[in-house]
């Protein structure tokens, strides 16, 4: 039926009747009403939820843009009278101010002067392949016991890597330290709610269905079914998909956002559908990156893709982490961040010096964006040397997203070690289930999930 028949029998069938007053529905408004002054409140104000840190989106949303080379106008003036008007309770300011806010953000003007823009953007796979090398894949036997084990160590890692981080995330590391002290295990009860697995099993679902041919758009397509709300770059791109607005648009539009951590995040899925081909899993990573995210945000999905999956076929972690670092496309901004980590590694005996010099030179940035995690991510590699206990202790103290750093980078020593590498006092009964606030997925047991990978990946390679 055509739209217009669909509503001409719509109100044609109609039946008028008259409604008590407490049949009507004008006080739903009231409940929009307080929804969306929440709502608002939480771009100005809010803590993560695991760890209590604190944040102001709107703030970091000028921060985030001006990182990525551009002007806002107006911009100190605004954020100053809308701290002021959230902190008073006047919302009908608030919304005022919010609006003309990302209509400067919509608008906002390149600064020529910035750095950002000596470096080449990339905008789509195809000239991302062309600027790298990749070596042949390997063949890795998935129907092996050895395979199983090293899938399931890596979720398991993935797991113990984001409940270790998300009771410290968006810390400092001297914070930590004055806080806590050494962390060197669970300083609470660890639990498997976490926002950042329910994008991978988003992906997962997708791959299930299409395989290697998944597109960016079947990606979108599950996250607008199966999650309910995101933050940062993903939420806006959850809304821009939502409104009809898809890959790679999704993480363009009005998204400041699209160079933060959220694709990095979740670039292990990639890896571990693509082991032993780095190539086939920086495809994956591109596809799903660009649903939220641009240019060096993508870039970062794929440089946790492509160390996932050489860890399948390679021994070395400090291997890996080269090898991973020569796949990012040298005039990119992303392979200067890369290289400066890798080089302070190089150059220092000591962990925490390393991390002294990228925190100094990544000052700028927000704690959620991905060049700082990606240094802490290779100096946890780097002076782990391949020992889970010691790697874990190093990213966990380094700070700031802790657990999208942890999460990303533990299930490398899984895959190459098995399950017999994880110390014991870290597989909490907790992770035998997994609990999301996904439209499905709403709790699956770690084995059933390990199993769903592996068979996916039989599906794909037929």
């Amino acid at each position: 039926m055509k739209a217009w028949e669909i509503i001409r029998d719509l109100y044609s069938n109609a039946k008028p009747v008259v409604l008590e007053e407490e049949d009507q529905t004008w006080t739903a408004n009231n409940d929009v009403l307080k929804f969306y002054d929440r709502l608002l409140s939480l771009d100005w104000s809010s803590n993560v939820p695991g760890s209590g840190a604190p944040e102001k989106i709107m703030v970091a949303a000028i921060q985030a843009l001006e990182n990525r080379g551009y002007l806002v106008t107006n911009s100190e003036h605004l954020l100053q009278e809308g701290i002021k008007a959230h902190a008073n309770g006047d919302y009908i300011r608030l919304h005022k101010i919010s609006a003309e806010l990302r209509n400067e953000m919509l608008n906002a003007n390149k600064n020529s002067e910035s750095p950002y823009w000596k470096y080449k953007i990339y905008n789509s796979f195809g000239e991302y392949e062309k600027s790298v090398s990749f070596n042949d894949p390997v063949e890795v036997e998935v129907d092996s016991k050895g395979f199983y084990n090293a899938t399931k160590a890596a979720w398991l890692s993935q797991l113990i890597g984001a409940a270790m981080g998300t009771q410290v995330e968006g810390y400092t590391s001297d914070n930590l330290y004055k806080a806590f002290g050494e962390i060197k295990d669970y300083i609470r009860e660890p639990n498997t709610y976490n926002d950042d697995i329910t994008f991978e099993l988003s992906f997962l679902e997708a791959f299930n269905e299409k395989g290697y041919n998944v597109t960016s758009k079947d990606i979108a397509l599950e996250w607008a079914g199966l999650i309910p709300c995101g933050w940062s770059a993903e939420e806006i791109a959850l809304r821009n998909i939502k409104s009809g607005i898809l890959p790679p648009e999704s993480g363009t539009y009005n998204n400041p956002f699209n160079e933060w951590i959220g694709a990095q995040m979740r670039g292990a899925i990639c890896g571990m559908v693509a082991p032993g081909n780095p190539k086939l899993a920086a495809k994956l990573a591109w596809y799903d990156g660009e649903v939220s995210h641009a240019n060096n945000g993508i870039l970062g999905e794929v440089f946790n893709a492509v160390m996932i999956s050489l860890s399948y076929v390679k021994d070395d972690v400090k291997d890996i982490v080269k090898s991973a670092i020569d796949i990012i496309p040298k005039d990119s901004e992303y392979y200067s961040v890369v290289k400066f980590a890798l080089d302070k590694c190089q150059k220092h005996d000591n962990w925490r010096e390393a991390l002294k010099e990228c925190e100094e030179k990544y000052i700028k940035y927000n704690w959620i964006h991905a060049y700082p995690n990606a240094c802490i991510e290779i100096i946890a590699l780097w002076y782990g040397e391949g020992d889970y206990d010691k790697t874990l202790h190093i990213v966990t103290m380094s700070g700031i997203d802790v657990d999208c750093n942890a999460a990303q980078i533990m299930p490398i020593l899984g895959i190459q070690n098995g399950m017999e590498s994880i110390p014991t006092r870290l597989i909490h009964p907790a992770f035998n289930k997994i609990i999301t606030y996904m439209r499905s997925y709403k709790e699956i047991s770690l084995d059933e999930l390990v199993s769903e990978t592996i068979e996916s990946i039989k599906k794909a390679k037929l």
